[in-house]
């Protein structure tokens, strides 16, 4: 729920796509959680974390995909018809649900997450049903959480306020990224670089 690429990228699909775009990159968001909690529960979770050197290249992919975006909003913003209705606009929804689930996939912090989380309730003899209802939970929290944003924005009357402001908001939104693919990318470095002195 804290701010974060996640809400960015559903809010500036929002802004370009009306209603729809939005609520698309949110249940997409929803769907990468629960692949993740899917994965968690079935331990492949802990290969990952127990890896670095896959945790920072997952890291890194993660920065190039938040630099993609920030290029496409600035390259954007000059062609952008912000959209205060419900309506598509320039913007599709499969795009906007791509945006939403890859912000979310190319997260590996979810990984480690999803570990802290569950670790206390999976057992070795846990049925399906029970890990099912653990995998809808997480996932279904998350996108409804992410709907909740999109409704209250459309209803409460900022959208507006954003789309006259659209240009600026797009230099925020890249600003952004381009800001939290720095700091992954110093991070997978500096995990990768702890690496290779280890060995």
């Amino acid at each position: 729920m804290t701010p974060g690429p996640s809400l960015a990228v559903v809010l500036g699909s929002m802004l370009r796509g009306g209603r729809g775009a939005g609520l698309a990159a949110a249940l997409a968001h929803g769907l990468a959680v629960g692949f993740y909690a899917v994965l968690t529960v079935a331990g492949l979770a802990t290969l990952l974390t127990a890896s670095p050197t896959l945790f920072a290249l997952l890291q890194l992919v993660a920065a190039g995909y938040l630099i993609s975006l920030a290029r496409g909003a600035l390259r954007e913003r000059a062609a952008m018809t912000p959209v205060t209705d419900g309506s598509i606009g320039n913007r599709g929804l499969g795009m906007a649900a791509r945006d939403g689930f890859m912000i979310a996939f190319l997260n590996p912090k979810l990984a480690v997450f999803m570990l802290a989380l569950f670790a206390p309730f999976i057992t070795a003899d846990q049925g399906l049903g029970a890990k099912a209802i653990l995998v809808l939970t997480i996932g279904g929290i998350d996108a409804l959480w992410y709907c909740a944003v999109v409704v209250l924005m459309m209803r409460s009357g900022l959208l507006p306020a954003l789309a006259r402001n659209a240009v600026y908001v797009q230099r925020v939104y890249a600003a952004l990224l381009l800001g939290l693919a720095l700091y992954v990318t110093s991070r997978a470095v500096g995990t990768l670089a702890s690496g290779i002195r280890a060995w």
